[in-house]
């Protein structure tokens, strides 16, 4: 399964959509729910264990980009991906080609609205004991226990968001340091 969600050499709307950051919805955790299930029944079977909700909404009071973020394990992500690609596809969850995502950690499938215009929901599907299953856990943990370091994050991403709007990848590099000072320092954040 390709990126694209047409037969277009144009990538989807969804995956160059402009960055926004928006207040925090309390609705987050119920489309958390939603997702997941979905997931669950898309993938369930090469599933190995839960489907958990990280990332800056999973966060009560932070401001983030207004797509759900959730990770799960398979024994063989590819596997599992390519076992469910047509009915991914026909809920509209795209995988991102591995050379596309440049994260070797994950496989990463997003969930994306039905006129294929804006990103829903995240899935990063990893193998069983990767580093960065904890690391997520850890982060997201760190922040929902420290409103000081919440504010701290939503000052940071709104400026990274209004200095990078059209750019992932500047916007993700901006938060690093941050990233990298409440885990601890070390861990790999791309």
């Amino acid at each position: 399964m390709a990126v694209h969600a047409d037969d277009s050499s144009s990538p989807p709307a969804w995956a160059v959509e402009d960055i926004h950051v928006v207040d925090a919805d309390p609705d987050w955790a119920r489309l958390a729910d939603v997702f997941a299930g979905e997931v669950r029944a898309l993938l369930g079977d090469e599933l190995t264990g839960p489907i958990v909700h990280v990332g800056s909404t999973a966060v009560p009071g932070l401001p983030a980009k207004p797509v759900i973020d959730l990770q799960a394990t398979a024994d063989d992500p590819s596997v599992a991906i390519g076992s469910a690609q047509e009915a991914l596809a026909a809920a509209s969850w795209y995988f991102v080609p591995r050379e596309l995502d440049r994260r070797p950690w994950r496989w990463f499938v997003v969930r994306a609205d039905q006129a294929g215009e804006h990103r829903l929901a995240h899935l990063h599907l990893m193998r069983p004991g990767e580093p960065r299953w904890e690391q997520q856990l850890t982060f997201r943990d760190q922040l929902r226990g420290s409103p000081a370091l919440v504010d701290e994050y939503a000052r940071l991403k709104v400026a990274a968001a209004l200095r990078h709007p059209h750019d992932r990848d500047a916007y993700t590099a901006a938060k690093t340091a941050f990233v990298r000072r409440v885990l601890g320092g070390s861990q790999s954040t791309g």
